[in-house]
C-alpha cells in the first residue's frame, strides 16, 4: 500500500479545515462586533455632546438677542463667560461665529487673539449658508489624535444670526474600541489553540477506522476475504465498518455465484418471448437468442458475425450508424401474399463512460396481431361512418324536399315520411347492434343459462318464422324426435337463430328450401341451417362473420340489414362455449353451422 504524504493525509486535512472554519467564524463575528461597537460608542459620544450643545445654543441666542445697557458686560464678555462654563474634559474648544463669519468668542484661552477675525473653516461657512448642522472627524496634526468637529447654526426668526463651532476629543472612543478588539483577538487565539487539540483528537476517531478499511480493501484486491475490519463505535463510521464487513462476506458469496449467474442469464435469453440480438462495435452480430432466430426464421450459423442491417433486411434503408442514432422503433415487414408477418425492432446503444459506442442491442417483437387489430379498427370506423352516412344522407334529402313544400302533396308526403321512418329505424337497429357488440367486447354481460330441450326450442322458432314468412319458401326439418337438453341463454340463442334464419330467407328464391338439422357429435350438438340462395364465393366465406361484411351489399342494404347480425351471432355462440362457421358454393346456397356443449350422460339425468 502506497504511503500517503503528510499534507495529503485526511487527518491533517480534517484538522486544517476544522481550524479554518473556526477562524473564519471568529473573524466574521469579530468584524461584526467591532463595527457595531464602534457605531454604538460613537453614537453615544455624539448624543452626549449634542445634548449639551442644545443648552449652549439657547444660552448664546439669549445673549445675542438681549438688549444691553451701558452697565451690562459687552457681548464678547458675556459669550466668553457662557463658553467658559461649557468647557469639559471631552470638549477641546467652543467658538461663536456671527453670520458674517467673524469669531465673536472662544472658550480656549490661547486662542483669544482670534476674536474679531474672520474664520476660513469650510465647515462653519457651509453650516451658516445651508442653515444646517455639519459634523466631521479629522486627525489633529499637532497631537496626532482624532477630533470630532461640529458646526451648529443659531437661528432666530428664520434667520441665521450666528453659529457654534465645537471641537471634541473622540480619541477615547477609539481607544476603548482598540482595547476591546485586543481582548477579542486574545480570546480568538486561545480558542484556536483548543480547537487544534480537539480537531486532532476528533480526526483520529475518523481516520483510524478508515486506515483499517484501506488495509482491508488492499487485502480484498489480492483475494483475501477472511480479514475483518474492527468496529470502533456505533456512529456512522462504525456502521460503515459493519457495512464493509458485510460487503466482504457478500463479495465472497458473489465470487462463488458468478458462474451460476452467467448460466442463468444464458437460460433467460434462451427462453425470452422477445427476440434479443447483440452486436459488436462494428455492427456484427455476436449474440442472438432462440426466439430471435425463430422470428427471423434463419439458422444461427447464418447470422453470427454478419451485419445486423443485412440480417434484419434493412440494408437498403439503414446503415449501422443510422441504427445507432435511431431513437424510434423500426417496423420490419416480412409479410407475404398468403400471410402477414410484421416485426418491430427497438434499438439500444451500448456505450462506455467516455461515450464510445461499444455495440447495439436489438429487441424484436412480433406485432402481426396488433397490426391486424389496428387495420380492423380502422375498417370498423370506416364502415360505421359509411353505414350511418347512407341513411342520414337519404333522410336529409327527403326532409329537405318536405321542407321545400313536398309535405303539401298528399301523395308524395306519406311516401317521403315512410322512407324517413324506415331509415331512422335502420339507424336505431345499427346503433343497438353496435352497443350489443360493445358490451360483448367488454364482457359487460352475463348469460342467464337454463336447461332447455333444444329440439323443442328450435321447433318453436321455426314455427314462428313459418307464420311470418312472405316468400314461397319451404322449411325442411331434419331434426331428431327425442329431447336433447343443453344449457343456453334462451334470449341470446333466439337472437342467433333468428339472424341465421332471416339471412336464409332473405337470400332464398321463391320456391326454394330452408333446411334445419341437429346432430349429436361426441360432446356437442351440431346445428345446421342451409338455404338454396345465390351462395358466397369461396374466398369470402370466412368473412361473413366479420362486422359490416355483406355478401351482396346492395341487396342487404336495400333490405335494411346492418351487416352485424352474424358478427353478434358469433360472439354469442363463443360465449356459450361453442363454435360457428359457414360452408357455401356459389350459385347453390349456403349452410351455417354452430355447435353447443352437450354431455349425453347429463342429458339422460335431465330426461
Amino acid at each position: 500500500m502506497q504511503k500517503v504524504g503528510f499534507f495529503r493525509s485526511i487527518h491533517v486535512k480534517f484538522v486544517i479545515i476544522y481550524v479554518l472554519l473556526i477562524l473564519i467564524a471568529m473573524q466574521i463575528i469579530g468584524i461584526y462586533f467591532a463595527r457595531e461597537l464602534e457605531q454604538t460608542l460613537r453614537h453615544n459620544f455624539e448624543t452626549s455632546i449634542m445634548d449639551r450643545v442644545n443648552l449652549l445654543e439657547f444660552s448664546v441666542r439669549e445673549e445675542m438677542l438681549r438688549q444691553r445697557s451701558e452697565e451690562d458686560p459687552t457681548l464678547e464678555q458675556s459669550l466668553r463667560t457662557v463658553l467658559t462654563g461649557f468647557s469639559s474634559e471631552d470638549i477641546i474648544e467652543v467658538r461663536v461665529i456671527d453670520a458674517k463669519y467673524s469669531i465673536l468668542a472662544t472658550s480656549e484661552l490661547d486662542n483669544q487673539s482670534l476674536v474679531g477675525q474672520r474664520t476660513n473653516l469650510d465647515l462653519i461657512r457651509n453650516s451658516i449658508n445651508a442653515e444646517s448642522e455639519f459634523k466631521t472627524t479629522q486627525l489633529d496634526e499637532k497631537t496626532n489624535k482624532r477630533v470630532w468637529m461640529l458646526a451648529e447654526p443659531i437661528v432666530s426668526d428664520g434667520e441665521v444670526i450666528a453659529a457654534l463651532y465645537i471641537q471634541s476629543n473622540i480619541e477615547k472612543v477609539f481607544g476603548q474600541i482598540n482595547e476591546i478588539n485586543q481582548i477579542l483577538a486574545g480570546g480568538t487565539a486561545f480558542s484556536l489553540g483548543i480547537t487544534v487539540v480537539l480537531g486532532i483528537l476528533i480526526a483520529q476517531t475518523i481516520t483510524r477506522p478508515i486506515a483499517d478499511m484501506t488495509k482491508q480493501a488492499t487485502a480484498m484486491a489480492k483475494g483475501n476475504f477472511a480479514r475483518k475490519v474492527r468496529v470502533y463505535g456505533q456512529d456512522e463510521i462504525g456502521e460503515l465498518a459493519k457495512a464493509f464487513n458485510h460487503l466482504t462476506t457478500r463479495l465472497q458469496e458473489a465470487q462463488s455465484s458468478t458462474e451460476s449467474e452467467r448460466r442463468k442469464l444464458a437460460s433467460v435469453l434462451s427462453n425470452m418471448t422477445d427476440g434479443v440480438i447483440s452486436t459488436d462495435r462494428k455492427g456484427r452480430i455476436i449474440l442472438i437468442n432462440d426466439t430471435a432466430l425463430g422470428m427471423l426464421r434463419v439458422p444461427r450459423e447464418h447470422v453470427l458475425n454478419r451485419p445486423v442491417p443485412t440480417v434484419l433486411g434493412l440494408e437498403q434503408d439503414y446503415t449501422f450508424e443510422d441504427l445507432v442514432d435511431q431513437k424510434e422503433p423500426v417496423t420490419i415487414d416480412f409479410s407475404t401474399d398468403e400471410q402477414p408477418y410484421i416485426l418491430r425492432a427497438n434499438f439500444s446503444v451500448i456505450q462506455k463512460e467516455t461515450g464510445f459506442v461499444n455495440g447495439l442491442i436489438v429487441v424484436l417483437h412480433d406485432i402481426t396481431e396488433q397490426e391486424k387489430i389496428e387495420i380492423e379498427r380502422r375498417e370498423f370506423v370506416s364502415n360505421v361512418s359509411h353505414e350511418l352516412r347512407t341513411p342520414l344522407t337519404s333522410m336529409r334529402s327527403y326532409l329537405e324536399a318536405l321542407a321545400d313544400g313536398a309535405w303539401k302533396d298528399e301523395e308524395i308526403a306519406p311516401s317521403f315520411l315512410h322512407v324517413t321512418q324506415t331509415e331512422t329505424e335502420r339507424m336505431i337497429r345499427l346503433v343497438s347492434d353496435l352497443l350489443q357488440l360493445s358490451r360483448m367486447d367488454s364482457r359487460e354481460y352475463e348469460l342467464n343459462v337454463d336447461i332447455v330441450d333444444f329440439v323443442k326450442f328450435l321447433h318453436r322458432i321455426i314455427d314462428r318464422f313459418e307464420l311470418m314468412k312472405s316468400k314461397d319458401v319451404q322449411f325442411i326439418r331434419l331434426i331428431p324426435p327425442g329431447p336433447l337438453y343443453t344449457e343456453i341463454d334462451m334470449d341470446k340463442m333466439t337472437q342467433v337463430i333468428d339472424n341465421i334464419i332471416s339471412n336464409a330467407l332473405k337470400y332464398s328464391p321463391d320456391g326454394g328450401n330452408v333446411r334445419f338439422s341437429i346432430l349429436v357429435e361426441d360432446d356437442h350438438l351440431k346445428v345446421a341451417i342451409s338455404d338454396d340462395g345465390m351462395g358466397i364465393p369461396e374466398a369470402n366465406v370466412k368473412r361473413i362473420f366479420e362486422r359490416f361484411y355483406r355478401a351482396d351489399k346492395a341487396r342487404s342494404r336495400a333490405m335494411g340489414g346492418t351487416g352485424l347480425g352474424l358478427a353478434i351471432a358469433k360472439e354469442m355462440i363463443n360465449a356459450h362455449g361453442g363454435n360457428i362457421w359457414a360452408e357455401s358454393e356459389e350459385g347453390k346456397g349456403t349452410t351455417v353451422f354452430f355447435t353447443l356443449p352437450f354431455e349425453l350422460e347429463e342429458a339422460g339425468e335431465w330426461d
